[in-house]
């Protein structure tokens, strides 16, 4: 190699801070790699969940105060997010093809499809 560029190698720095740290660098051999995750049983003893008040919802107890959200309409053929509802028959759907696929069903298919969301109504 020419002087120069033996010269220059010496210039430069081993290591850039702008550039991605090595694996090997970063975790020496036999040092655990990644995040570490605690289990639910780990949480609870951490936490001392004793000393928080019954009300308020935590891990422990399941009880905590209904969604603020509203629910999601759901249509009763495909199972999507159903933005309409058949005023006829009062069957939520999702699209024009579910819509007519509906209004093409039988009144006991239909009071069939109200019963299994419990709106069962006499059409």
């Amino acid at each position: 190699m020419e002087q120069e560029v033996i010269e220059s190698e010496m210039i430069l720095p081993t290591y850039m801070p702008f550039k991605k740290i090595q694996m090997h660098d970063k975790y020496p051999k036999g040092q655990a790699r990644g995040r570490h995750w605690k289990h639910l049983r780990q949480i609870i003893q951490a936490e001392n969940y004793q000393n928080y008040p019954p009300h308020e919802p935590n891990y422990v107890n399941i009880e905590s105060p209904p969604s603020m959200h509203p629910r999601k309409q759901i249509c009763d053929i495909t199972g999507f997010e159903a933005p309409y509802s058949d005023p006829r028959t009062h069957l939520r759907y999702a699209n024009t093809e579910v819509f007519k696929l509906i209004r093409s069903l039988p009144n006991e298919y239909v009071q069939s499809y109200l019963g299994l969301r419990n709106a069962a109504v006499v059409l």
